[in-house]
């Protein structure tokens, strides 16, 4: 009996071993203090810190004021441990949404760092790893620093069920958010889902109103929505005056503002993206580094 015994322990402690082996490895602890931003990689689950983010700065994102003063203050507020909302930037293609939101980010922690506060870290999850949205909070939950989660083109298609996991995440769930994080988001779409979708769920649900609300709701979860549209022809010849004067560009006003409207005719749209490509093409042609003028 005693033999079956030592059998039956060495069986189960291969059996063991064996699971530990294969079971995914623990997530990494991240050095939170090596930077103020970082990537969220799900496989191994870890936060890829990033040393230089690449952003615009706030002076140069025209004709979206009411927009960048409404998501400062929001932000502002929940770096310094007071109610905030998560928030969905959504609209026209090209109009500075995801821009905002970094800058965003380095304007409140220049605030922050002046008054000797903790700065705010800021977290990129890719739209194809919002599933995996649970294990990064649990990761951060319990650390004394407060994160800024940011997806960019958040969308979803007819058989895509992630957002699901992404409502049950931002308010649904049985522990909820974590209070030392927030969630903004950009997209092209209103309520994150495509139109023909809403109406195909109107046309084939027995009760189509219901099948509607329940994808709808999603963004719901969004206390606060900015709305980005096209811009004018004056704001995008702004945008152009205001790209020239910071790099320090030495041109013709009236002969640039009249190739950047050829160039934006060229692509069938007037937008900050636009106006960014003009000024690359412009400086490549002077020979002049997109560096900021002192």
């Amino acid at each position: 009996m005693s033999g079956e015994q030592d059998e039956l322990t060495k069986l189960l402690g291969r059996i063991a071993d064996s699971l530990e082996r294969i079971a995914p490895p623990a997530p990494a602890p991240a050095d939170i203090a090596s930077a103020d931003a970082f990537i969220w990689r799900p496989s191994p689950p870890g936060l890829q810190p990033v040393s230089a983010v690449n952003r615009v700065d706030m002076v140069l994102l025209k004709g979206i004021d009411r927009a960048r003063d409404l998501l400062i203050e929001n932000t502002e507020r929940f770096a310094r441990g007071l109610p905030a909302n998560n928030a969905l930037l959504w609209g026209a293609r090209g109009m500075g949404k995801s821009s905002l939101i970094k800058a965003s980010h380095a304007t409140v922690n220049q605030t922050l760092i002046a008054d000797g506060a903790r700065p705010l870290k800021l977290v990129e999850i890719h739209r194809e790893d919002v599933e995996t949205l649970p294990v990064l909070m649990a990761l951060i939950r319990d650390v004394p620093e407060r994160f800024l989660i940011f997806c960019d083109d958040l969308s979803f298609d007819f058989d895509d069920t992630s957002y699901k996991s992404l409502k049950a995440v931002l308010e649904g769930g049985i522990e909820g958010r974590p209070d030392n994080t927030l969630f903004y988001a950009t997209s092209n779409r209103r309520h994150l889902l495509p139109r023909d979708m809403m109406e195909n769920e109107r046309s084939t649900a027995i009760n189509p109103s219901e099948a509607v609300e329940e994808k709808v709701s999603l963004s719901d979860r969004f206390g606060l929505w900015l709305g980005f549209h096209k811009c004018s022809q004056d704001e995008y010849l702004d945008m152009i005056r205001g790209y020239a004067g910071h790099f320090g560009l030495d041109v013709v006003p009236e002969t640039v503002e009249r190739d950047a409207l050829e160039w934006a005719t060229t692509r069938g749209s007037r937008s900050g993206r636009v106006a960014w490509q003009f000024i690359q093409d412009l400086a490549g042609r002077l020979g002049v580094p997109l560096k900021a003028a002192r």
